[in-house]
């Protein structure tokens, strides 16, 4: 259990209490939809923050917010994002959690990170252009919503639970990406029903934390350079 013992500092409280506060008040404000919507939000802000530390708690909660996103999103006719995160995200982030406890890093309380090689990048580009256009004509089959945004958010969402399984320091920048794609997808959303104003907060809320996430991860990563030089 020691492994779940997360120290956080206070800078991280703030910005962890901020997001909370401002996802509830969107929530209160413009949402009509059932508890599910504030209940996924909250697992997901907690669950970026979590990951900021490098600790596989994130990774965990990462699964839960992934099935009720999928739910959501199949309620918005995003099927888009539902087939993503049920088909794709969540799956992938039981096998991040998997890649995250078999690499610990001293005590536990952290993942050690790992370096992309260039041979891999290539390997990711490819790869994720192939998943990218086969999910293109399967959203399109089912006349699926704002189809460009979403097959972006596909693209933005595959690069991202990649590198998350492969304990890349670039994986929040990733879901910041696919963060921006989201704010743009369930903005538009919004355009027709302002309950989704809520939604489009959550992500808003999801960008920063994930943005704060890359820093926390390269200064991780810089500490464990430095101490396996020491070694």
């Amino acid at each position: 259990m020691k492994k779940f013992n997360i120290r956080f500092t206070k800078k991280e409280v703030l910005l962890w209490a901020f997001s909370v506060f401002m996802i509830i008040i969107s929530f209160f404000a413009f949402s009509r939809d059932g508890i599910i919507t504030l209940v996924a939000s909250l697992i997901g802000i907690t669950a970026i923050i979590i990951n900021a530390k490098g600790n596989p708690t994130g990774q965990a909660l990462m699964i839960i917010f992934s099935i009720l996103y999928g739910i959501i999103s199949f309620n918005c006719a995003y099927y888009g994002e539902m087939i993503t995160y049920l088909g794709m995200t969540a799956p992938m982030a039981v096998v991040a959690l998997i890649s995250w406890l078999r690499n610990p890093y001293g005590d536990g309380q952290e993942v050690k990170v790992n370096h992309i090689k260039k041979s891999e990048i290539v390997f990711i580009f490819v790869i994720s252009i192939i998943v990218t256009l086969i999910f293109y004509f399967i959203l399109k089959l089912f006349h699926t919503a704002n189809l460009i945004v979403s097959t972006l958010s596909v693209l933005t969402s595959f690069i991202a639970v990649y590198l998350t399984f492969r304990r890349s320091t670039f994986f929040s920048l990733a879901y910041a990406f696919n963060d921006v794609v989201l704010v743009i997808l369930w903005g538009l959303a919004s355009l027709n029903d302002l309950s989704y104003i809520s939604v489009t907060m959550c992500f808003l809320m999801f960008l920063i934390n994930d943005i704060y996430g890359f820093i926390s991860w390269n200064r991780m990563e810089k500490r464990q350079n430095q101490q396996k030089n020491l070694y």
